[in-house]
C-alpha cells in the first residue's frame, strides 16, 4: 500500500545516533521512505553500550605499576556505556515525551540526582558532600546556611519549568519564547552564575559547588554565560524529573528508536560510511547527523561556498578522556550518602573546579581534574553479573590530548572514596584523541560536536531562524552542531525532520506516541 509521501522523495539520514534516529522516526511516521546510513558497525552514536570481556585481558594499574587479573572481576562480559550514561533530558524534553520513551523502555529515577563530595567535615561532625535530590526542600535542608538561598535560586525555575525547557531547548535562539517570564528568569539566573556575581547569594561552599559541578558538564571556563546556562538547565531538571538511569544501558534508548523506525518501514544500513553526498544520488532529501565539519566535508559538492566558509568558522571545544573501571564491590565513599546518586561530580569546591577547567582551557592537564563519575550498578542491578561494579567516568582535557589520565582520575576518586584504588580489578581508558577516532563527530574529543559558548549558542552553526535547513536544496543538519546543542534529547533531529517535512513534502509533523 502506498502511503502519502512514500516513494516520491525518499530521504537519507547520515548517522544513527539519537538525533539521526529521531529524524528518521519523524520522517517515517509521516510516510516518507527513509534509509539511515551509519559508518560504525552498530547504531547509537553517543548512546552505545558495549560488552567488554575483561576476562580476556589483564588491566595495567598505572598507579601501582602492577598488572591486575581482570578475570577476578567478572563471570562474563561487563556492560559499559561507551559515551553517555545518565540522561537528564530523556524524561523532560519534547521529542522523547511525544515519542513516549518511558513506555518503550525502563528508567530508574533515584531520589538523588547528583552529588558533589567536598573536603573536610560537616559542622555537626561526619564527612561532607552536597547532594541534589529531586526534592528541592530536602536538598536545601542539607545545605546549612545556604539552604534558603539555594531554594530561592531554583524555586522560580521549577515553577516555570515548561517555559524554561522550551526556551533553552528550542529550535532557534532567534524565535520568541513561549513564556516571557520563563525566559527572563532563565536569563537572570544565567547572568548571575555566568559572571563574578556567582557567589553573591552564598556564604558556604556546598551550594556553589553543587551548581558549578553541573555547569562543568559543558566543558569551559567558569564563570561564563554559556556554561552557566547549561548548568541552570540541567540543575533544574535534577530537581524536577530527575537524572534517570536507563535499564540495560544507554543503548536501550536508540534500540527503542530503531525498533519504531523499522516498524514504520524505515531501513538502517550499518558499517556504511558516506564520504560524499553524491553517493546518495537516489535520495532527494538528506539529513546529516554529523558535525558541522562533517557536513561541510561530505556535502562540499552541493553546499554554497559562503555557507561552507561559515561552517569552517564553527569552533570545537576541548575534549574528554574516559576512564572506565571494574570494581570488586561498591565505591567506598567517605560520605555514604553519595552512593545514592547515580552521577557524582568530583571537583571539590567551586574555586577548585573552576581552576581545573581554566587549566584545560589553557592547554594544560590539571593535577586535580574535574571528574564526572557515573555509578549505575546499584540502580540497574541486572546489567552485570553479581559482584561486578562497572563504574563510568571521564575528565576534561585539552583538545586532541592523548595523555594518560588514569592516575589523576584514580587519585581524585580516592580523595573522596578512600580505598577505591584497592577495589579496582580492571581499567579501560579512552583518550580524547581516541574518542575522535571512535566517533567522527567528536573532533579532538569534543563530544558536543562544537564548543558550547555564547556565540555558538546563538549561531549553531549559523545565524538563522531555521538553522537546521541549509542553503543547498534538500540538505539539513540534524546533529548537536545545530540547536539545541549537545545532550541525548533527539531534539536536533526532530527539528530538522519537521523542517524537512514542511519545506520538502508540505507535511505536518506526525504523531509519535505508541500506537
Amino acid at each position: 500500500m502506498t502511503i502519502s509521501g512514500r516513494g516520491s522523495k525518499p530521504a537519507a539520514v547520515i548517522g544513527a545516533g539519537p538525533n539521526g534516529l529521531a529524524a528518521a522516526v519523524t520522517l517515517a511516521r509521516a510516510g516518507v521512505q527513509v534509509t539511515v546510513f551509519e559508518a560504525a558497525e552498530t547504531i547509537g552514536g553517543g548512546t552505545r553500550t558495549t560488552a567488554f570481556d575483561f576476562e580476556a585481558h589483564d588491566a595495567f594499574d598505572s598507579v601501582t605499576g602492577a598488572h591486575v587479573a581482570a578475570a577476578q572481576a567478572s563471570q562474563g562480559p561487563v556492560l559499559h556505556d561507551v559515551c553517555s550514561a545518565i540522561h537528564p533530558m530523556a524524561l523532560a524534553t519534547g521529542f522523547f515525551r511525544e515519542f513516549e520513551l518511558t513506555r518503550r523502555m525502563q528508567f530508574v529515577v533515584p531520589e538523588a540526582s547528583y552529588a558533589n563530595p567536598l573536603d573536610g567535615v560537616a559542622a555537626g561532625g561526619g564527612t561532607r558532600a552536597a547532594i541534589a535530590y529531586r526534592d528541592l526542600g530536602r536538598t536545601a535542608a542539607e545545605l546549612g546556611r545556604d539552604g534558603k538561598a539555594y531554594a530561592r535560586f531554583y524555586g522560580p525555575l521549577l515553577y516555570h519549568l515548561e517555559g524554561i525547557v522550551d526556551f533553552a531547548l528550542g529550535p532557534s535562539m532567534l524565535r520568541l519564547p513561549s513564556s516571557l517570564p520563563a525566559a527572563v528568569i532563565t536569563g537572570l539566573r544565567t547572568l548571575e552564575q555566568g559572571t563574578r556575581l556567582w557567589n553573591a547569594r552564598f556564604r558556604e561552599h556546598a551550594a556553589p559547588a553543587l551548581i558549578s559541578g553541573v555547569a562543568a558538564h559543558s566543558i569551559g571556563r567558569m564563570p561564563n554565560l554559556a556554561t552557566a546556562g547549561v548548568g541552570v538547565m540541567l540543575g533544574t531538571l535534577g530537581h524536577a524529573s530527575g537524572w534517570p538511569v536507563p535499564v540495560g544501558g544507554s543503548r536501550a534508548i536508540t534500540d527503542a528508536l530503531a525498533a519504531d523506525l523499522i516498524a514504520h518501514g524505515g531501513e538502517i544500513s550499518t558499517d556504511h560510511p558516506i564520504d560524499d553526498v553524491r553517493e546518495l544520488a537516489g535520495f532527494d532529501v538528506k539529513l546529516f547527523d554529523t558535525s558541522a565539519r562533517g557536513l561541510a566535508t561530505i556535502a562540499a559538492a552541493v553546499l554554497p561556498r559562503r555557507y561552507r566558509r561559515s561552517l569552517a568558522r564553527f569552533a570545537y571545544g576541548d575534549g574528554a578522556t574516559k576512564v572506565d573501571f571494574v570494581l570488586d564491590g561498591p565505591i567506598p565513599w567517605a560520605d555514604e550518602r553519595v552512593a545514592a546518586a547515580p552521577t557524582v561530580h568530583l571537583g571539590g569546591s567551586r574555586a577548585e573546579g573552576a581552576f581545573a577547567e581554566f587549566e584545560v582551557s589553557r592547554g594544560r592537564h590539571p593535577e586535580r581534574p574535574y571528574v564526572l563519575l557515573a555509578q549505575p550498578t546499584d540502580f540497574d542491578v541486572h546489567r552485570n553479573p553479581p559482584g561486578v561494579n562497572a563504574v563510568w567516568s571521564y575528565t576534561h582535557v585539552p583538545s586532541g590530548s592523548d595523555a594518560d589520565m588514569q592516575a589523576a582520575v584514580i587519585a581524585q576518586i580516592e580523595r573522596f572514596a578512600p580505598g577505591f584504588r584497592d577495589r579496582i580489578v580492571a581499567v579501560r581508558q579512552t583518550t580524547a584523541a581516541e574518542m575522535s577516532r571512535y566517533n567522527r563527530n567528536y573532533h579532538g574529543g569534543d563530544f558536543s560536536a562544537g564548543a558550547v559558548n555564547m556565540r555558538q549558542l546563538i549561531m549553531r552553526p549559523t545565524l538563522s531562524v531555521d538553522p537546521h535547513r541549509t542553503p543547498a536544496p534538500g540538505i539539513y543538519l540534524a546533529s548537536s552542531s545545530a540547536p539545541p546543542g549537545p545532550g541525548v534529547h533527539g531534539l536536533a533531529g526532530w527539528y530538522a525532520a519537521k523542517s524537512a517535512l514542511r519545506h520538502e513534502y508540505g507535511l505536518p509533523a506526525p504523531e509519535l506516541g505508541v500506537l
